[in-house]
């Protein structure tokens, strides 16, 4: 052994701080994105692609929808008042309504004007002598009522009532009530405010800035004890966003102090920190730079997951320290375990590149991530570490004890009885049928039932559409969808008789096609029919002849009128709506039509079979069966990496027993691993088979150290006390996993915790030498 000399710390300090520098630096200019749509596959139907692109940057994910509670209605009223003003001065967002003023004096003048094109009862009947008696009467009924004022005001220029009708459709088959001029939930006192946010509805800044403001609208606005509700597509993104980003800072620094505590106990160095750290941080900024360059942005969870694959990387330099002899050369270490550490990190590379290779973006962001980073940490660890730590001199305090080393190492005589929790998994998994398997996507979210609640509960307080279910109406232009939407109306007329739905909005209701809105004008009397019909009409009522003078020559007005397009609407609750329903995309229009109260799939999907320019799109099963197509589409090429692996495996190790045995404890521990979890009721996904090919990974680095040829006991001592070291950190990084919010970090917990205990069990008694026979005692 070469004689000891005094350490010196500064090379690896002055490595460690420009690491460190180097990732700071790379983090600053990547652009990191939390919203769960961007991981998702483009679709592979029309409708799944159409989707996915309103889920990712259409006008709904921009909306805000708020509740006010727990307060007498006169408190809840002014609040929502005051809140209403706060918010709109903020300049946040695009609009901000709760009931009170909803149409502008100019807004409701336009339309005033318009009610006759717009209004669905502009028909040829509505003008003849007869209806127009009864209008009559009725106005006669209001005028000697308190609400005399509005009579006189609307209700004789428009005696048929155009103007009501038209607000009716506007306001959609469900409204909220009005109570002290603000909206209301229909059955309870909880009042209600709509918003939509300036800018686009995907940007995490402009979310933090939207609810922001929202929240400092409540505080100055609020009572004491009074509850402010909140949700929509951007609080859901918001929330979202946090609860990765809370996960991710978490499990950062308390997985950094645990290992960091364990490596220090395990070497007595502090040092030791500073050694490991170099190639973690060179790779995980290798890593996001990579990704960076290939996607143009990398996603908080690819970081977070990243970091969590990355973890084998973090036992490249402690299998390094922790085979090395105090005072030993470089040279001397990597003879002993070059050829493991460097197959390890090949077969790793190539298993892991099926993922890259997937066109799941999720799957091939992590992919990309994890090759990367392992290249990277490998080379930081064969070429820059091994100087660092002979200069600082770190090396385990001792290589074990050897008596102990042997009383472990005789439990290998019983092999076989290692077979047994293999077999027990296996008929576990055949009486079960099998583990099952989960393609809901919600599953990955980490949105709370509550808030899923509340946000249903908001949304039918406000008559917002659901939109479990949708068709969307494809056409050249904004009038031909809208044309094709009245052309739909019969069909949609008659699975409303059938309750096979309750309802549907779409846009031609609130903006008729210009072929309607002629035909409406078609309707109209000519002056001087009309005025006839008015006199006949009137008579033996108490009108004056110029009663209806306004109503005569509005109606004149509108025959020769141009009709309304969508820029002549400018009510920004109008425009909201409308905006979410007819889209303009690639050149073509979108028309959504959102039916209510679905109570057969089936029939609705049926209704509109055959129908080449009408897409039915079931969202909650073109998600799922997004997730499902592309997992299937994965998982061949995970297995190609697999095989991959297995070939570099195969030429490194030129031994088929050899092979076998390594492939033997890695098949246990992944076959063990799925019959806990699902034992345990757990459903897997593509996550758990990406958190499997990491356990594969870790236990293929156990096998491949184990199975070396170890020449004395005190280095198979030294390989048992660095592996158990590498289990232990593996251990407390991903079993913090477990208390993740974030459901999809969670399943990574799960899986690999399971399957770095069992694959450093079954790699000890699988690939490890054979233990000398075990002498019997000398009969006396």
């Amino acid at each position: 052994m070469a004689p000891s000399h005094r350490p010196r710390l500064w090379p690896l300090l002055l490595a460690l701080i420009g690491a460190v520098l180097l990732a700071a630096g790379v983090f600053s200019q990547i652009r990191i994105r939390s919203d769960m749509a961007t991981l998702l596959p483009k679709g592979q139907t029309a409708a799944s692609r159409m989707m996915l692109r309103e889920v990712q940057s259409g006008v709904a994910t921009s909306l805000i929808l708020i509740g006010l509670d727990d307060a007498p209605t006169a408190s809840l009223a002014a609040t929502s008042d005051r809140m209403t003003a706060a918010m709109r001065a903020s300049g946040h967002f695009a609009f901000v309504e709760n009931g009170r003023d909803v149409i502008s004096d100019a807004d409701q003048a336009a339309l005033f004007a318009d009610r006759y094109l717009l209004a669905p009862n502009t028909t040829t009947a509505a003008f003849e002598t007869p209806a127009l008696h009864q209008d009559f009467l009725h106005l006669l009924d209001g005028l000697q009522s308190s609400a005399s004022p509005l009579v006189e005001q609307f209700g004789l220029p428009d005696p048929t009532g155009a103007f009501p009708a038209l607000l009716a459709t506007m306001g959609g088959d469900q409204h909220p009530r009005l109570n002290d001029g603000v909206w209301f939930a229909p059955q309870t006192d909880r009042a209600l405010l709509l918003a939509r946010m300036n800018g686009d509805g995907s940007s995490q800044t402009a979310q933090d800035a939207a609810i922001g403001a929202v929240n400092a609208a409540f505080a100055q606005a609020k009572t004491p004890g009074m509850r402010l509700l909140v949700s929509g597509p951007a609080v859901f993104a918001r929330d979202a966003a946090h609860a990765i980003r809370r996960d991710v800072e978490r499990l950062s620094i308390l997985s950094a102090l645990l290992v960091a505590g364990l490596l220090i106990w395990r070497f007595r160095n502090p040092f030791v920190i500073a050694a490991i750290a170099v190639p973690l941080a060179l790779s995980t900024a290798a890593a996001a730079l990579a990704v960076q360059l290939a996607f143009g942005y990398v996603h908080g969870i690819t970081i977070g997951f990243g970091m969590t694959m990355l973890g084998v990387t973090v036992d490249y330099p402690v299998l390094l320290i922790g085979h090395r002899k105090r005072g030993e050369a470089p040279a001397r270490t990597w003879a002993r375990i070059g050829r493991a550490f460097t197959l390890a990190v090949i077969t790793a590379a190539l298993g892991l590149s099926g993922m890259a290779l997937a066109r799941f973006p999720g799957l091939a962001q992590l992919g990309l991530f994890s090759i990367t980073g392992v290249i990277t940490a490998a080379l930081a660890t064969r070429f820059i570490l091994p100087r660092l730590i002979v200069a600082a001199d770190l090396a385990p305090v001792s290589a074990g004890d050897p008596a102990t080393l042997m009383r472990i190492e005789r439990l290998r005589h019983g092999r076989l009885w290692a077979l047994l929790p293999v077999a027990a998994a296996a008929i576990a998994l055949i009486l079960v049928g099998g583990p099952t398997w989960e393609h809901d996507l919600g599953a990955l979210s980490p949105i709370s039932t509550e808030a899923h609640a509340l946000d249903d509960s908001l949304r039918h307080d406000l008559g917002a559409p659901d939109v479990g279910q949708l068709l969307v109406v494809q056409g050249a232009t904004a009038e031909a969808v809208l044309q094709r939407e009245e052309a739909l109306a019969p069909i949609l007329d008659r699975l409303t008789a059938a309750h096979v739905i309750s309802g549907a909005d779409d846009a031609a209701k609130s903006l008729p096609s210009a072929a309607t809105q002629r035909a409406r004008q078609q309707a109209l009397p000519d002056a001087t029919t009309l005025t006839a019909r008015i006199a006949e009409a009137a008579k033996g009522l108490p009108f004056t002849p110029a009663a209806f003078a306004a109503f005569a020559a509005d109606v004149a007005t509108a025959r020769t009128q141009v009709p309304i397009t969508r820029a002549d609407l400018t009510n920004p609750a109008l425009s909201a709506k409308l905006d979410a329903v007819l889209l303009p995309r690639g050149g073509a229009w979108l028309g959504i039509i959102a039916p209510q109260g679905v109570t057969s799939t089936a029939r609705l999907a049926a209704a509109f079979a055959g129908q080449s320019d009408v897409i039915f799109v079931d969202v909650g099963a073109e998600m799922n069966g997004l997730v499902m197509g592309y997992t299937q589409q994965a998982l061949p090429w995970i297995g190609a990496g697999a095989l991959l692996g297995l070939v570099a495996l195969l030429i490194g190790l030129r031994d088929p027993r050899r092979v076998a045995r390594v492939i033997g404890a890695i098949a246990a521990s992944l076959l063990v691993t799925v019959a806990i979890l699902t034992l345990t009721g757990v459903r897997l996904s593509l996550i758990h088979i990406v958190a499997l090919q990491f356990v594969a990974g870790v236990g293929l680095d156990y096998a491949l150290f184990f199975g070396r040829t170890q020449l004395d006991a005190e280095e198979r001592s030294r390989t048992l006390r660095t592996l158990i070291t590498c289990n232990g950190m593996a251990l407390l990084t991903f079993g913090l996993l477990c208390t993740c919010q974030t459901p999809l970090l969670r399943m990574i917990g799960e899986t690999v915790a399971i399957g770095v205990i069992t694959s450093l069990i079954f790699a000890f008694f699988f690939v490890g030498p054979r233990p000398p026979a075990i002498t019997p005692p000398v009969a006396l």
